[in-house]
């Protein structure tokens, strides 16, 4: 059986300073790189991405949602929490009524763009 390598094993160590440098001026902060990877979790629940599809062809409300997905209306408003606190639908209400539709574009894009990958 051959003998498992290590890829960070080399034969000699030299750090390539200014290729060192340029990655780290060009690094977002910390916080940026946290809040970025706290939206993407968001995006790991099969539920809150039907929710996203769904509010692509339509602002509607949750008993609306909840009868596309064959769900509980609470269940569709635990979700719609989690993407209304991460900025990725907004709502308005109308008289008793309120109606959900995405935040703007970026979300569509997200989305877009992850069907385009897992399409390649």
């Amino acid at each position: 059986m051959p003998e498992k390598t290590d890829i960070l094993s080399c034969e000699y160590m030299h750090v390539h300073g200014d290729l060192v440098d340029k990655v780290n001026e060009n690094m977002p902060d910390e916080e940026i790189l946290y809040d970025l990877a706290e939206l993407y979790k968001v995006f790991g629940d099969s539920t809150r991405i039907k929710i996203l599809y769904v509010l692509f062809e339509s602002e509607m409300c949750v008993c609306d949602i909840a009868q596309v997905l064959n769900m509980t209306p609470s269940a569709i408003s635990h979700q719609l929490r989690v993407l209304k606190n991460s900025q990725l639908i907004k709502f308005r209400r109308e008289g008793k009524s309120i109606f959900y539709s995405l935040a703007d574009n970026h979300v569509r894009t997200i989305l877009d763009q992850g069907i385009e990958h897992i399409c390649e």
